[in-house]
């Protein structure tokens, strides 16, 4: 029996484009004993795949050439060699593009949706939400009544930082891309405010009209422009939770913008990149209270979805120019 799978062939510079990606007819392997032949149902697209896209050291490997691209995936199980699984459960885990494959049963979890979407565990469940709690509790630290500034706000990770904010009493202002995001944010996730950056001819001023009291917290998943725009209106003892910085990652050579040093350091600035595996220890806590307040009704989320397998590239660039609200996910 052969499959479909779809293989990362050229490395792109500058933004990706669907030439970067290749479809293949290949034999699925026999099922060996502690294996599982998987049928996925759902991947995720997020923007640190482009950083795999890149023969360059990070803290993951990057994407082989020829090789399939992986992302985080929801899976039927169709044959189990392991006891600890059998066919008809939903597992997740790191899956190749393919439209079926065979894993070790080591490398993915059985999700029990308990009441959630089971998508959810791509998302406010999973690795965005599991980012957004420990970046913006743990880094962040906020208290009741500071100002907190979310860029990429109508992003996967953004929409639950916004909520996290709201529930510890902060004022808190996103900056999007569309006036449509901008009144989804306000109307539906308890934003106070919100900049669309693409109609704002004077993103500093715009910042500091939002934020009549400087800003204490900067969530920052976008980087450039917009962050030396926000920084720039940063009080002293702030805390940037460095969590994204999508705005660069397609371009060649990183431009010379304003040197924030001096103003992190006269103002006594806490800046912190991170990424959610340092965390990994402390995962079940925050599945826990983001189940939690899912089921309370004190979270939210919402979704993309791009309909089709061969829909996959598509949606991995759209993340570049916008096309999602909340988490892009791809319905094989």
């Amino acid at each position: 029996m052969n499959i479909q799978q779809i293989v990362l062939s050229t490395r792109p510079t500058g933004t990706p484009t669907s030439d970067n990606f290749k479809f293949e007819s290949v034999p699925l392997p026999a099922v060996q004993m502690e294996e599982l032949l998987l049928q996925p149902i759902f991947f995720s697209v997020d923007p640190y795949m482009r950083g795999r896209m890149k023969d360059a050291k990070s803290y993951i490997p990057p994407f082989e050439l020829n090789k399939p691209i992986e992302s985080g995936a929801l899976a039927k199980v169709l044959e189990s060699k392991s006891p600890a699984f059998k066919a008809g459960d939903v597992v997740t885990g790191m899956l190749p593009w393919r439209t079926q494959t065979v894993s070790p049963a080591r490398d993915v979890k059985k999700v029990d949706a308990n009441g959630v979407p089971a998508t959810y565990f791509l998302g406010i469940l999973g690795m965005p939400g599991l980012t957004a709690y420990f970046g913006f509790l743990d880094i962040g630290k906020p208290k009741k009544d500071e100002t907190v500034v979310v860029s990429g706000a109508a992003g996967a990770v953004g929409l639950i930082v916004g909520q996290l904010a709201k529930m510890n009493g902060c004022h808190v202002v996103g900056i999007v891309g569309s006036d449509e995001k901008a009144s989804l944010l306000k109307a539906d996730f308890g934003y106070d405010e919100v900049i669309n950056y693409k109609t704002t001819a004077d993103m500093r001023a715009s910042v500091r009209q939002a934020c009549p009291k400087g800003v204490d917290i900067y969530f920052d998943n976008v980087g450039g422009a917009i962050s030396d725009a926000v920084i720039g209106n940063i009080n002293f003892h702030a805390r940037i939770p460095l969590c994204g910085q999508i705005s660069l990652y397609n371009i060649s050579e990183i431009p010379i913008g304003p040197r924030l040093q001096p103003m992190l350091l006269t103002r006594s600035v806490l800046m912190q990149g991170f990424i959610v595996s340092n965390y990994k220890d402390r995962f079940p806590e925050g599945i826990q209270h983001l189940t939690e307040w899912v089921k309370e009704g004190k979270l939210k989320f919402k979704e993309t979805v791009v309909q089709g397998f061969d829909r996959l590239p598509t949606a991995l660039l759209g993340l570049f120019s916008g096309d999602n609200t909340g988490k892009m996910i791809v319905a094989v």
